[in-house]
């Protein structure tokens, strides 16, 4: 059989064959070059949305992770003495922080760092505890603490410098002065009412930080600009003598409070205001709400017999008697329904107005204010300041009580000229004898001398009386301290002293009704010729011993007084 050697004719399928699958190369390139564009539009879309939209919030994110700003605290204003001691005053310290999310051993941080930042284990882990970005460790520790945490150099633990208010005299004026929260904000006392003038400008500081949150570079520093120091009128040596003779008086007495103020009856700069029980503001862990208050300007209480003062003063004054003047004085003084006895039985007497002061007489010094007249007598008690606020430049001063002379009753005259139905604070006392002692000017009392370089001026008072009857009224108060008066207790050795004991009972707030309770006071000034410091003592509730104001409180004028006089380098 002849083969057929004719080449097989295949060229035409795979021909056919080529063109199908050049055909179908192409369109597959073109979907992917289609998807490409597609996918590079969208990235574009995006990047000009990033680039564009959210520029701002992703460069804030940025920001916050490299960048953290820190509040520099302004140094408060010092608080200090006229004699120059400091009674409050910041100190470095450095404040505690911590960034939870940073801290991935939450125990094993807690046990390194709780002593030194004074609180348990337990408390640490658990402020250290989630994914916060912040807690409050400790808001000022100490030099050598703080060397043991930077030493540490915990991740997540933050040291920022801060300050620290500290009281160098501990509870000496401690009310008075007022104390400040953790954060150096005042919360009562001067730190409160002054806080405008101590608390200063804070500073800003901005760093750079690695993503442990160690600083790696300062990028703005505005340093803080301190607060003004504020200088009082206080003597820091007599008012912690005050404080101490208050202390040992309350104590010998068994009395539930004793307050006192001591102030120069010319100018009316307080040197001391003191009450006891007090507080120390460097230990917060023993305050007590109720030692909180100034009591001399903050409490009103009945004066007893130390008001005897007003009626006796303006019946001089205006001429309606003389220091030699005679009453003839019963047993006992009936008015109405009402029956006026003495605090100690004694026989029917004549006695002189001198007398009458000098053994602290309720008959006769209600016989004095009947002859001057109940309306003479409502004005002379409000022109010797009581019943208003003397304008004392310390928060929450009362006014006492007067009634109005509207109220006034038919038998009115009996109690309120010997200091009864009146209430009174300790600081219009010392404002009203100061008077006296002032030749019958009344300076009202202040206690803030300089606001950072700024004297301050203050009242210079008003006439009350005429010096001639000061001269009167002061003559007859240094009788009172005399061996023959109540106030014998009073006595300074190589000084005249003029002043009054008070003796008052206590009113159950429930019913209004006396009750066998008492205050004792003492209101006086030395040397009397040329008074230098008026001094008043209030004793809340003595209940050992004797509860009579010449007994209790005349004891603790004399030793605050001599104190003060010996100081102050006045001579006898």
């Amino acid at each position: 059989m002849r083969q057929d050697r004719r080449p097989a004719r295949a060229d035409k399928p795979r021909s056919r064959s080529g063109r199908e699958d050049d055909s179908g190369s192409s369109r597959r390139l073109r979907i992917i070059a289609v998807a490409v564009v597609v996918a590079l539009g969208v990235m574009a879309g995006r990047a000009g949305w990033i680039a564009t939209v959210e520029a701002g919030e992703l460069s804030e994110k940025a920001k916050n992770q490299h960048e953290s700003t820190i509040r520099l605290p302004a140094p408060r204003g010092a608080i200090m003495s006229a004699d120059g001691r400091e009674l409050a005053v910041d100190k470095h310290a450095v404040a505690v922080t911590a960034t939870p999310y940073l801290i991935t051993d939450k125990r094993g941080t807690a046990e390194k760092i709780a002593t030194a930042v004074s609180l348990p284990v337990a408390e640490v882990e658990q402020r250290i505890s989630g994914n916060g970005g912040y807690a409050m460790l400790n808001t000022g520790v100490d030099q050598q603490r703080e060397r043991y945490l930077r030493k540490l150099d915990l991740p997540g633990i933050t040291l920022q410098d801060t300050q620290k208010r500290l009281y160098p005299l501990g509870p000496a004026a401690a009310q008075l002065v007022g104390m400040t929260d953790d954060w150096g904000v005042g919360l009562t006392g001067l730190e409160k009412t002054m806080e405008s003038e101590l608390k200063g400008k804070e500073g800003v500081r901005e760093e750079a930080r690695d993503p442990d949150g160690r600083a790696l570079q300062i990028i703005r520093d505005r340093a803080p600009t301190p607060g003004k120091p504020i200088t009082l009128t206080l003597n820091s040596a007599i008012q912690e003598k005050t404080e101490d003779v208050l202390r040992k008086t309350a104590a010998a007495h068994e009395a539930k409070a004793a307050s006192a103020i001591v102030m120069k009856p010319d100018t009316g700069e307080v040197l001391a205001v003191a009450t006891v029980p007090g507080f120390n503001p460097n230990d917060r862990d023993t305050f007590l709400p109720e030692t909180e208050r100034v009591r001399a300007i903050t409490d009103a209480y009945e004066p007893g017999s130390t008001f005897k003062l007003v009626a006796i003063a303006g019946a001089i004054e205006d001429r309606v008697v003389t220091r030699t003047t005679m009453f003839d004085l019963p047993e006992t003084l009936t008015l109405y329904d009402r029956t006026l006895k003495e605090a100690h039985y004694r026989p029917s007497v004549a006695w002189n107005v001198q007398e009458i002061l000098q053994n602290s007489s309720n008959v006769g010094t209600v016989l004095i204010a009947r002859k001057l007249g109940q309306r003479k007598t409502y004005e002379w008690i409000q022109k010797f300041g009581f019943g208003a606020k003397t304008g004392f430049d310390y928060p929450g001063e009362v006014s006492g009580s007067l009634p109005k002379y509207e109220d006034w009753s038919g038998v009115s005259i009996l109690n309120i000229p010997i200091g009864q139905g009146v209430s009174v604070t300790l600081a219009q006392m010392a404002e009203a004898y100061g008077a006296i002692a002032n030749g019958g000017r009344m300076v009202p009392p202040h206690v803030v001398k300089k606001v950072g370089n700024k004297v301050l001026s203050h009242p210079r008072g008003q006439q009350v009386v005429s010096p001639r009857t000061a001269e009167q009224v002061n003559i007859m108060l240094q009788k009172v301290v005399s061996d023959d008066g109540t106030g014998s207790q009073a006595k300074i050795e190589g000084y005249s002293v003029g002043g009054k004991t008070g003796t008052a009972n206590k009113i159950d707030p429930t019913n209004g009704q006396y009750i066998d309770n008492y205050i004792a006071s003492f209101v006086g000034y030395a040397p009397a010729t040329h008074p230098g410091v008026v001094v008043a003592v209030m004793v809340d509730e003595p209940a050992a011993g004797s509860f009579y104001g010449g007994d209790v409180a005349a004891p603790a004028f004399e030793q605050i007084t001599e104190f003060a006089l010996r100081h102050l380098h006045i001579a006898p």
